[in-house]
């Protein structure tokens, strides 16, 4: 990319002009006319999900290339689809930039969520573009689900098995190793890239939902699960472990115990953290994208069976309302798990 190319703002070229070139990221056969046209198949239900990225609070320039920018936004609108049991169909772009943001951030943003969603056969259908004085990401999703595989958050019932699909607290580190390099002298480079690379690049885990239904039919093809069994409750852990545990059993009117040594977390968080930073990171975190299921006993080791390293049953659905955080080796006391201890918008 020559000079020219690499300092021109989106102020030289205008709405149009950056239009023009971001359509290239888009199939031309659906954009172009004031809305997409997405045809869901047959017995689908239609499932839609918006996602707002701020700069400065969900991205940075410090830690984040345009390219992990564009990652991210497209991996979390792809795992809250996930979440709900449903497979992509496309996503829209709302975009508000400053007219002094260069057009190659813009391009190579494209460029990030357009590499994401190739992984799962899903575009940019279209979208928008405004001034605005912070740079500011608007992403709507499409998927489809047969109503009868729709994940909910309220459908968690007393003694079901708490799943979660892969380690946690990976992102929250990554974000702590690219904002103070400094840290973990005792991580070689490889152990660092990965945790860096969680935070960077995190996988939606739509990779789960046929695996998931694959065992839900089977079981109940072998009269082990009946119809009432197969729904399953869950949601992202986007927003942390506690949070999507405390968010379904809110939804479900239950309570849950989550047991310290089930949790799977990376075995570098025995080399450089406290138990202390450890716990907070695994709890608290965010970001690592993964799922949280609650369903059967017997199905939810089977599911675990499947997934393979890091999928694991985390704890149990209880009656009552309380998230109980237990240690069964008395390294930390028992604690009831809240909101008010992860990260929320508009905190003091």
């Amino acid at each position: 990319m020559n000079s020219e190319l690499s300092s021109l703002q989106v102020k030289d070229i205008g709405e149009q002009g950056l239009l023009e070139r971001l359509q290239r990221f888009c199939p031309p056969e659906i954009i172009g006319d004031d809305a997409a046209v997405l045809v869901t198949a047959p017995e689908q239900s239609l499932v839609v999900t918006t996602d707002v990225l701020v700069d400065g609070v969900h991205f940075s320039n410090l830690t984040t290339s345009p390219e992990d920018a564009g990652w991210r936004a497209a991996a979390a609108n792809l795992s809250d689809l996930a979440a709900m049991g449903a497979s992509p169909l496309g996503i829209t772009v709302g975009l508000g930039l400053p007219g002094e943001v260069s057009v190659s951030w813009v391009e190579r943003l494209y460029q990030g969520m357009t590499e994401c969603l190739q992984k799962y056969n899903t575009s940019i259908v279209g979208g928008d573009i405004v001034r605005s004085p912070v740079t500011t990401l608007a992403i709507t999703a499409f998927g489809q689900v047969h109503p009868s595989q729709i994940i909910r958050r309220s459908a968690a019932v007393v003694g079901d098995a708490i799943v979660v699909t892969g380690v946690h607290g990976a992102s929250r580190a990554g974000l702590e190793l690219l904002l103070h390099p400094e840290l973990a002298p005792s991580l070689n480079n490889e152990e660092k890239t990965a945790l860096i690379h969680a935070h960077q690049r995190p996988q939606p885990r739509l990779d789960v939902l046929p695996i998931l239904w694959k065992i839900l039919t089977l079981r109940q093809a072998q009269g082990i699960a009946s119809n009432s069994q197969l729904s399953v409750a869950g949601m992202d852990s986007s927003d942390g472990l506690a949070d999507a545990i405390i968010q379904i059993c809110r939804a479900s009117g239950v309570g849950a115990v989550l047991e310290h040594r089930q949790i799977p977390v990376p075995k570098t968080f025995n080399h450089w953290l406290t138990p202390e930073q450890a716990l907070e990171y695994t709890l608290y975190g965010g970001e690592d994208f993964e799922l949280v299921l609650c369903l059967p006993q017997k199905l939810a080791s089977a599911l675990v069976q499947h997934l393979g390293e890091g999928a694991a049953i985390v704890g149990r659905i209880t009656a009552g309302s309380t998230v109980l955080f237990h240690d069964e080796q008395k390294k930390f006391p028992d604690q009831v798990l809240s909101l008010s201890q992860g990260f929320q918008h508009f905190d003091s």
